[in-house]
């Protein structure tokens, strides 16, 4: 029956038919052997290892209890000046970044007079050089391709 592909009704009910038309697919038979040892893995873990919310309720409230301790005490340190000046915590978490930072802007230093010293057209077809080399190995691919792995 010749169909009119504008009338997205009819497609859809031909696509339901034929794909009801289809047997059912079969899972293997190793699958559930599979799935129930993964789950028996999974249950036999220690209480530790498994998920927050599968902990006894007794060691999920010390470690609630705990972190609210931790975090009053670390706020109340914070507070009363107990804890180190933070500008002077960042000097000396960020002092070997430092050198990092000094070591990338000679570089970049470096890569901007090299720039400047090369001729625009040079750069062009340098661009142009690159262009054609991706494209010519896309094409090889892509005839490769073509000539191992399509059925004719």
């Amino acid at each position: 029956m010749p169909m009119n592909p504008h009338d997205p009704e009819k497609l859809e009910r031909l696509i339901h038919r034929t794909l009801r038309s289809l047997p059912d697919l079969r899972a293997p038979h190793t699958l559930e052997a599979r799935v129930l040892a993964a789950v028996a893995a999974r249950a036999a873990l220690p209480w530790w290892r498994q998920p927050f919310p599968a902990w006894p309720f007794a060691a999920r409230a010390i470690f609630v209890l705990l972190s609210a301790t931790v975090a009053t005490g670390l706020v109340w340190l914070g507070m009363s000046g107990g804890l180190p000046d933070v500008a002077q915590l960042w000097a000396r978490i960020s002092a070997p970044f430092g050198e990092l930072s000094a070591l990338a802007a000679s570089v970049a230093n470096f890569t901007e007079i090299v720039t400047r010293a090369i001729p625009p057209l040079w750069l062009y077809g340098g661009i142009a050089l690159v262009a054609t080399l991706y494209t010519t190995l896309f094409g090889l691919g892509a005839a490769a391709y073509r000539t191992l792995y399509v059925q004719r």
